[in-house]
């Protein structure tokens, strides 16, 4: 694309900006209307949310689950006959639907964190887990955890994880970098390598502490899950996810214009360095949190800013609320998958994720790879 076509598609009404030279038109720009989407994206929310709220262990009827939930909300107003016992009750308000929540928030924000990312760096490959970002958070979990520094409880552990996200971040795009551009090669194998290191020092952490249960909780860290979810845990992660979300839907014209090259963004006024900082800081902050609460779980800020794309297009003010919707379905499936596959034991959902998402990668990188050489 020329510069003059990059600036003409900036300057349309809809906002839609082609992220790169494509051969197939259709990847971006919206095949779907935008409210069709969102219908049919929510509807589908409420489905997997009532199927994870009623299977597991112990199965509770699909209908007494949405009964038990109105009960809880309205009282004898709503459900004037209970017709379930103490421990359903139990079951479905206080130990599911915290699970339910806590993953869906997780992959909303996981989801627009890839989003952002890959428009930053204009790089379809980048993704939180993939350049070690989620591997820096869980690092600086674990620090803290493992030195007893939880002075603020889970305020000390978000912030640590944000801390961790931010600075792993800062190396990776220093070694991709090159020549002022941040190249596709070095950035994977800048994150790779970066991993890995992390991944030592967590082992190394987990060695010469002095508490064997340690060893437990770095395990969920570097593997991912929702077991541990509670009704207070929720609080910190639909904050950042609500907050960052208007920051990102107050600058995604902006977002828009990086897609179409930093010259073209230049010179329609955007102060491209200063943008992108704030940028990483923002995506540092949701992978952090996220981090904090569920541990690793990867693949998903890489597949699943793809798929939303292919649908309503790369317009961010179209496309950010669609990968909240599409993050919370995804990951809301995979933890109920992670419940039930081996019942009555657990999966860490990060497996049953990396699963789904190693042959995606796999497909993503034969396909850049195919469209380079055509060039």
């Amino acid at each position: 694309m020329s510069r003059r076509s990059a600036l003409i598609a900036v300057l349309r009404p809809d906002g839609e900006v082609p992220a790169a030279p494509r051969r197939r038109p259709s990847a971006t720009t919206g095949r779907l209307p935008l409210p069709v989407v969102v219908a049919v994206s929510v509807a589908l929310l409420v489905v997997a949310a009532g199927l994870a709220l009623a299977i597991g262990s112990v199965a509770v009827p699909w209908s007494q689950t949405w009964r038990i939930l109105a009960h809880r909300l309205g009282g004898a107003t709503l459900v004037p006959a209970p017709d379930w016992t103490r421990a359903q009750d139990l079951i479905v308000a206080d130990t599911r639907l915290p699970r339910v929540l806590l993953a869906g928030l997780v992959g909303a924000t996981l989801t627009v964190a890839g989003m952002v990312l890959q428009a930053v760096v204009r790089n379809p490959l980048a993704g939180p887990s993939v350049i070690g970002v989620s591997s820096g958070a869980a690092t600086g979990a674990v620090v803290v955890m493992r030195f007893g520094l939880l002075g603020a409880g889970a305020l000390t552990l978000n912030l640590a994880a944000f801390g961790g996200a931010l600075a792993t971040l800062a190396v990776v795009l220093a070694i991709a970098r090159s020549a002022g551009r941040i190249t596709v090669l070095r950035l994977i194998l800048g994150g790779v390598a970066v991993g890995a290191v992390l991944s030592a020092l967590t082992s190394l952490l987990v060695l010469t502490a002095p508490s064997p249960t340690l060893a437990a909780q770095v395990l969920f860290w570097t593997l991912g899950g929702f077991g541990g979810a509670r009704w207070g845990m929720l609080g910190i992660p639909a904050l950042v996810l609500v907050s960052g979300m208007v920051v990102l839907l107050a600058r995604a014209r902006d977002l828009d214009l990086l897609l179409a090259g930093d010259e073209s963004a230049g010179a329609l006024g955007l102060d491209v360095h200063r943008f992108r900082q704030s940028m990483f800081v923002v995506v540092a902050v949701l992978v952090g949190v996220s981090v904090a609460v569920s541990g690793v779980i990867g693949f998903v800020g890489l597949m699943l800013p793809h798929v939303v794309r292919f649908v309503v297009g790369s317009g961010h003010r179209r496309a950010l609320p669609v990968a909240v919707l599409v993050g919370a379905l995804f990951t809301v499936l995979a933890d109920l998958m992670a419940r039930t596959v081996i019942s009555p034991q657990e999966l860490p959902v990060g497996i049953v994720t990396a699963l789904v998402g190693g042959p995606f990668f796999v497909w993503l990188l034969r396909r850049d790879g195919r469209r380079e050489e055509s060039r």
